[in-house]
């Protein structure tokens, strides 16, 4: 079921979404060579707690999860697309790092991923990180009322496939509000034209997900939660949580 949120509602998600674009920027700024990624998993918990704000990532266990997830922020880096578990590895020079952060603050939810490199980057690197937020800016552009969800997924996957990227198979972005998923589903491929149409006061997490290799498949790490290439390219996330309405599409997880 598809919940509409009033004017109000969207602005306790706003809120929300600051919180959420604050962990995600002291995570950047904290990410070095040398650094683990439970390191940038604290960082992220302190900015949270300084906010009153809880993360709707700890402790979730979706139905494909055989545990509980134990951080506040997924890691991703390098070939993990998405979903990576922080723990005690150790930043390297050149590595692509994702990192994906949610709050929920007044009994709303902000989700919102962002990628990056540390140290020295590859040239090819830059060029799918720029691609991935390239597809996430024609998704949200095509978040507008009147319009259809196979819009935003034909948007984002025409991007991908005009970089040669590929998306993986069944993972998108999704409904946000009271519950950190909710409905709809939001593809990050399809045809123009399809799916529900947009209305005033819909909430959604539109989130590309570009792996370099081109292909659509992926393996799971046998953590059951991360998702690697399955030819060991590099991928890239990129994600923000946006509001459908009459004056155009808003994000809520912005500085």
């Amino acid at each position: 079921m598809v919940e509409l949120k009033t004017n109000a509602e969207l602005a306790l998600m706003r809120e929300a979404g600051r919180v959420v674009a604050r962990a995600l920027s002291a995570v950047r700024e904290h990410a070095a060579v040398g650094v683990t990624l439970l390191e940038l998993d604290r960082v992220a918990a302190e900015v949270l707690a300084a906010h009153d704000a809880r993360s709707p990532f700890l402790n979730y266990r979706p139905h494909f999860a055989p545990t509980p997830f134990p951080g506040v922020i997924c890691a991703s880096v390098n070939d993990v697309v998405v979903h990576g578990i922080p723990n005690d590895y150790r930043l390297r020079d050149g590595d692509v790092v994702s990192i994906d952060c949610g709050a929920e603050l007044g009994g709303f939810n902000g989700d919102s991923a962002i990628t990056f490199t540390v140290g020295t980057p590859r040239d090819a690197d830059l060029i799918l990180i720029e691609r991935t937020e390239a597809a996430l800016a024609a998704g949200i552009a095509a978040a507008k009322v009147g319009a259809k969800l196979g819009d935003i997924a034909h948007a984002i996957g025409s991007v991908a496939r005009e970089a040669g990227y590929g998306v993986p198979i069944d993972f998108g972005g999704h409904g946000i509000g009271r519950q950190m998923h909710e409905d709809p589903s939001v593809p990050n491929d399809g045809k123009p034209g399809r799916g529900m149409r947009l209305r005033h006061g819909l909430a959604i997490a539109i989130e590309p997900m570009l792996m370099a290799g081109g292909h659509r498949a992926y393996r799971t790490a046998d953590d059951g939660w991360a998702l690697h290439t399955i030819d060991g390219t590099r991928a890239a996330h990129a994600e923000h949580t946006v509001a459908v309405t009459d004056d155009g599409p808003v994000i809520l997880t912005a500085l």
